[in-house]
């Protein structure tokens, strides 16, 4: 079952769906503007346009088309200009969250960080010892 929620888009409540994150009106909105995006990729000549060519030409935001990327409904493999930025830099990417500079650091942070964690558990270890009576 769905919950009650604002359009992100418009204000409007509705219940929103797993597939679906905007209300039916917006929904049908999007579809005609993505139909527009496609239909511009299409062409054969418009197939190694950039993103800022697509914006350009078709007046749908750089968003709403990552957004499409993003769920699966634009294929990179077949569009070689085309890209989203990265979560971290801004720098494009064509796949996943982040770009492999930014995937790295974040790695190499974790893992300082988790063995800085072991360090200063182990500096915490306390050693008990037994006194011995009879001296």
């Amino acid at each position: 079952m769905g919950e009650l929620v604002n359009c992100p888009r418009c204000g409007r409540l509705f219940v929103k769906h797993s597939i679906r994150d905007v209300c039916e009106q917006c929904y049908k909105e999007e579809e005609a503007l993505f139909e527009k995006v496609y239909a511009f990729l299409r062409k054969r000549e418009n197939r190694t346009a950039t993103m800022a060519q697509v914006v350009e030409a078709t007046g749908v935001s750089e968003s709403l088309i990552t957004k499409w990327i993003k769920m699966g409904r634009i294929h990179l493999v077949h569009f070689p200009n085309l890209g989203y930025p990265c979560e971290m830099c801004g720098t494009m990417i064509r796949e996943g969250k982040l770009c492999p500079k930014c995937r790295t650091n974040l790695q190499t942070e974790l893992k300082w960080y988790e063995e800085e964690k072991e360090r200063q558990r182990k500096k915490q270890i306390t050693y008990y010892v037994q006194k011995d009576e009879k001296h």
